[in-house]
């Protein structure tokens, strides 16, 4: 995979008895396109593997990535096995009583209820899937319908699709291809939702330079149009931008 080589200017700076962290392994999913994936060359690939490399070379860091499950993806940062997660997590109040956010490199966007055809709006009070730990499993514990949860994003399509749960909850831009290539079996029912306030990079509460040196790149890409332009390109013209 693609590592990004430090400057001298850096490494004089990081040189030291307590060697300086010069490596940042970045940690992900690799299963949650289009935000993060695995290609067909068994390499991590997405829209957060290119924002997180363009990141790293602007900081000027040596940055690794880490694929991990995401039911233990907050517990092995904190662990020390990565040190940021960049998987499609939406900032939460409670996600923030464990580690930190940088500010949001994605914009609230709207999660979406997804059906088999035929099926109408009950399906939302029915039983409904959503991967584990989500954003979108807390929104449905705290409605009518009944919440099953799954490890896996493809595991809850795949539950509506064996009868398992009436409908899916999840990102609206990841359901997207699953509607569009399902010949009309899989359809949008209810209204969009919007839930948690976007998607920012996860880090250890005390890796506060780390955090800033990150925020600060993000603020530069939003200034300078760069943001937009990766968000329009991975995730279609209709995606929320940042003003």
């Amino acid at each position: 995979m693609k590592k990004l080589t430090l400057t001298a200017a850096l490494l004089a700076l990081v040189a030291g008895a307590a060697q300086a962290q010069d490596v940042v392994r970045m940690g992900s999913e690799g299963a949650y396109p289009p935000y993060n994936f695995i290609n067909d060359d068994n390499e991590l690939d997405g829209f957060e593997r290119e924002l997180g490399d363009l990141m790293c070379e602007m900081a000027e860091l040596t940055c690794e990535w880490v694929i991990n499950d995401w039911d233990t993806i907050i517990p092995n940062l904190v662990a020390g096995n990565y040190d940021t997660i960049m998987a499609g997590m939406s900032i939460t109040e409670a996600r923030s009583q464990v580690i930190s956010f940088t500010q949001n490199y994605l914009p609230p966007d709207p999660s979406a209820y997804m059906a088999l055809a035929g099926a109408d709006e009950s399906v939302i009070t029915g039983v409904v899937a959503t991967q584990s730990n989500t954003v979108q499993a807390g929104f449905v514990a705290e409605g009518e319908a009944d919440l099953i949860e799954f490890p896996t994003p493809d595991e809850t399509i795949a539950a509506v699709r064996a009868g398992e749960a009436d409908a899916v909850l999840a990102d609206k831009a990841f359901l997207e291809p699953y509607v569009a290539e399902s010949g009309g079996e899989l359809i949008f029912v209810g209204e969009d939702v919007y839930i948690g306030g976007g998607v920012g990079m996860g880090v250890r509460q005390s890796d506060v330079e780390l955090r800033e040196t990150f925020d600060g790149i993000i603020t530069q890409l939003k200034e300078d149009g760069r943001l937009n332009e990766m968000i329009t390109r991975w995730f279609g013209e209709d995606f929320p931008t940042f003003e």
